[in-house]
């Protein structure tokens, strides 16, 4: 008999071990892991409603309804390893047709609702998806292709073949599940494009071993956890935080029907008495500068961060406003989660303004010199970097037709993310900023979300995006666009007062030159900062090339 773990770092080492045999194994099957196994009668999700009504689907009903749409497909002729795509809001429906895309061994292509037909297509014709499902507000994105489509809801404007409901009431359901093994393709996603054209990435399986961690030991959730992860399932961290990684838990899920509102949330926060609540920092911000006042009675616990950097006024404003501190996490879609500040409480550890947190459970993180892939030395800004041999949740090895070997080391040892960082002495991480935001300045080498952060902090600014501009003389300077809270107005003096307060909390070298007041900031469908169309914007306006 095989000594039992008695540290806590045994233990987490032994539940990492497990979550890789678990998924790994040749016979691992989606629908069983996800749904099968979990008492009929267990709420999967509950639905908070536009009005504030809330709707519960139970695993049983999921079982069931996954397994009619499950019969469809294969009347469709769909069979393991054929895509099948989505573009739907978060619905019964959605959950009903990726439990039967898996089901049938099928792969499922996540389309987020936000696209335009152009990039509708392209996914799908990247994916070669065999099956659409569109909601009946977003099914005239969908083109002509070599793909069937169906409509979920909608009336007689829509063609009796494509009818989603009609088609399920009428097909017998298809009662087994598929098998696909851990090497088994699982999800054929695209990256949000923040860097360049969206690349196709395909998650076996064995991928949701590392979210399942991620779940257990960086959120922190427990058994009697109200879980709620208010990211969209149509990227990476909405689809396998908030519906993946529940699901195989067996724990239940809050999601929350239309768009974000602030007035919304924190309804559906006090009245669901959400105790684990995890959400980009745009939505922190938004909380923070709206005009409604935090709700008394909230029941939360536990508050996480992912997306982007968590700047540091999100903090000074929940700790006083809600008695917590929001942990922020850090990963990818090639990756999944792999940095942060841990919940768990075996591993927590304080969390640090304006660093990112330490590896999470099942990988290893370090920081490599940009001249040859030495690792950097404690306070010297490099190449973040993930150790493939050291990693057993890694499982991104390409992107889908490309060769990758500019993501990795020449030896293959290490996955290069495309972002800078600092290794503090204590081992956490502070993010720099993605490799392409850089600001090079009379030799200084400044990364904007420094500058971004203390920016943040004025109580004038409620958003903020810094990017380099062209400077005869200094080859570029730093520039930043502001997004004023509610009551402030814009000034010379304002102005000025912003640059000053940038001087004098973090270098007298690092303010931005001028600051443009504007309404918004550009971002991608997923709410990542555009900073390299605002440097585009920059250049094109002094008539220099990018």
């Amino acid at each position: 008999m095989e000594p039992q773990p008695t540290t806590s770092a045994e233990r987490v080492s032994a539940r990492v071990s497990e979550l890789v045999e678990i998924f790994s194994a040749p016979d691992a099957d989606p629908a069983w892991l996800m749904c099968d196994r979990h008492p009929g009668e267990s709420v999967a999700f509950t639905f908070f409603e536009p009005d504030g009504s809330t709707v519960d689907l139970s695993f049983g009903e999921l079982r069931e309804r996954s397994q009619r749409f499950a019969g469809l497909l294969t009347e469709l002729g769909v069979g393991r390893g054929d895509r099948v795509a989505t573009l739907m809001g978060k619905s019964a429906d959605l959950l009903t047709v990726l439990l039967g895309i898996w089901r049938t061994g099928a792969v499922y292509v996540p389309l987020f609702t936000a696209f335009a037909t152009d990039g509708v297509s392209s996914r799908l014709s990247g994916a070669q998806a065999k099956v659409v499902v569109a909601d009946a507000d977003q099914a005239a994105k969908v083109p002509d292709g070599p793909w069937a489509v169906l409509v979920s809801g909608g009336g007689s404007e829509v063609r009796e073949d494509r009818r989603l409901g009609d088609r399920l009431a009428a097909v017998k359901p298809f009662e087994a599940s598929t098998p696909i093994g851990g090497d088994g393709a699982f999800v054929h996603m695209f990256t949000s494009g923040t860097t360049g054209a969206p690349k196709g990435v395909v998650h076996p399986l064995r991928y949701v071993a590392g979210w399942q961690s991620y779940l257990e030991f960086a959120l922190g959730v427990r058994e009697e956890s109200v879980f709620w992860c208010a990211a969209d399932p149509g990227w990476a961290y909405g689809l396998y935080t908030a519906v993946v990684a529940p699901m195989v838990l067996g724990l239940r899920s809050v999601l929350q029907r239309g768009g974000f509102d602030v007035t919304a949330t924190w309804r559906a926060l006090a009245d669901l008495g959400v105790t684990d609540y995890a959400a980009a920092p745009t939505v922190y911000r938004a909380l923070r500068s709206g005009d409604v006042p935090v709700p008394a009675g909230l029941s939360l616990r536990r508050l996480s961060s992912a997306g982007e950097p968590l700047t540091a006024e999100v903090n000074e404003w929940a700790v006083p406003a809600l008695g917590l501190q929001v942990h922020d996490h850090y990963g990818q879609t090639e990756l999944g989660m792999a940095i942060g500040f841990p919940h768990h409480p075996d591993l927590e550890v304080p969390v640090i303004p304006q660093t990112t947190g330490k590896a999470l459970p099942g990988w290893s993180v370090t920081v490599l010199r940009e001249d040859g892939g030495i690792e950097a030395e404690a306070g010297e800004p490099g190449l973040l970097a993930i150790d493939v041999s050291t990693s057993p949740f890694m499982t991104f090895a390409g992107y889908v037709g490309r060769e990758a070997t500019d993501r990795f080391t020449a030896d293959g040892r290490h996955y290069l993310s495309g972002d800078l960082a600092v290794r503090n002495a204590d081992g956490t991480l502070r993010f720099s900023s993605r490799d392409d935001d850089v600001i090079i300045m009379a030799g200084y080498r400044i990364g904007p979300f420094d500058v971004e952060s203390v920016l943040a902090q004025h109580a004038a600014v409620a958003e903020c995006a810094v990017v380099a501009a062209p400077d005869p003389v200094r080859g570029e300077v730093i520039e930043a666009f502001v997004v004023l809270r509610t009551g402030a107005e814009e000034s010379d003096e304002l102005v000025a007062e912003l640059q000053n307060h940038v001087r004098e909390r973090y270098a007298a070298h690092a303010y931005p030159r001028r600051v443009h007041i504007v309404t918004s900031l550009p971002k991608t469908a997923s709410g990542k900062i555009q900073r390299a169309k605002l440097r585009k914007d920059l250049r094109e306006a002094a008539g220099t090339t990018p």
